[in-house]
């Protein structure tokens, strides 16, 4: 399932191409024809992302709500400015899945000014981004079970196989944001923090599911839960209401710290102060950027102790027995 600053990602791809313009919206598969009927022809005025959903904005208070959920993913196409030098991208999936088996290591994903002009291609999107193919031909043809397209003179978004797609309305929007957790992407300040502080540490359930709860936190998921716990070297089953206030604080500095970066890079980049070439290959390979996740069986970075693989709240949790003691 894609993390909080997939999703970001995301986000700001609809604010470069689709806000501002009248977008056409189809649904090819016909699971959301109605929906797209509403929406069809209108203007899209704003994209977020908030944790892992996001809500694009159309002209007369309409909003599109999509949560991705475990097999959902975006693919674009179109005259894309695509945020990176696509000579040095590696293996990657659709915009939304999780697969991290490589990342762009050139120019990151704000810098546009640095590959020139836009190009017509097809642009797939996950914890990293690849360029598929050039296009031959416009608009392109639906690749497989698209659930909405939004389509405009030069730019097209496909959502395949989300959890949840739906038009809401003003207040509808407002009712899904007041069950989520806070978001360091949107607000870093003091309220935020506090939030998360005072939903944190009033469960006497385990952390490490506190964290996963996003009417806590917004965002976190499998990866960074398991680095975050690590690099505060918490131990996930310690009960929430027992991790003191600095502590709690800690941890959502941290967590506002590594969604930049993964914003940023498109990469759950959680190793610090790696040499250049070492930054280079964490980036480029899963193995080579975390301390714990996906390391069951490994000795750990830091004490050689064997990390440990065990179900926490139907989810794979990976942890150090000794560092996070």
């Amino acid at each position: 399932m894609p993390e909080g600053h997939s999703v970001h990602r995301i986000a700001r791809q609809f604010a470069r191409h689709f806000v501002g313009r009248t977008v056409a919206v189809s649904s090819p598969q016909g699971r959301f024809a109605d929906g797209a009927a509403l929406l069809d022809g209108r203007t899209m005025t704003d994209a977020k992302a908030v944790g892992k959903q996001m809500f694009l904005d159309f002209e007369d208070g309409l909003w599109l709500r999509v949560h991705l959920g475990i097999y959902g993913a975006w693919d674009f196409a179109g005259s894309l400015e695509l945020g990176f030098d696509p000579t040095t991208a590696s293996a990657g999936g659709r915009m939304g899945q999780t697969n991290q088996q490589g990342t762009v290591v050139g120019a990151h994903e704000d810098s546009l000014a640095s590959i020139g002009a836009p190009r017509r291609t097809r642009l797939r999107m996950a914890e990293q981004e690849k360029v598929v193919d050039a296009l031959e031909s416009w608009p392109p043809e639906p690749i497989g079970q698209v659930r909405v397209r939004l389509l405009t003179e030069d730019a097209v978004a496909d959502l395949r196989g989300p959890t949840a797609c739906e038009v809401l309305d003003d207040a509808g929007v407002r009712a899904v944001l007041d069950r989520l957790g806070p978001d360091p992407q949107l607000d870093d300040g003091p309220e935020a923090k506090a939030k998360f502080v005072e939903r944190l540490r009033r469960s006497g359930k385990a952390v490490g599911l506190q964290l996963m709860d996003q009417a806590v936190v917004a965002g976190i998921g499998n990866v960074y839960r398991a680095e975050i716990l690590f690099r505060a070297r918490m131990n996930p089953h310690l009960p929430a209401k027992q991790v003191t206030l600095e502590q709690a604080r800690d941890l959502w500095a941290d967590w506002a710290r590594l969604l930049e970066i993964g914003v940023t890079t498109g990469q759950m980049m959680t190793m610090d102060d790696l040499a250049d070439d070492a930054y280079r290959a964490a980036l480029a390979n899963r193995a080579d950027r975390h301390w714990v996740y996906k390391r069951e069986g490994l000795p750990c970075r830091v004490c050689r102790t064997h990390i440990v693989l065990e179900e926490m709240g139907n989810r794979k949790l990976y942890w150090c027995p000794r560092c996070q003691a």
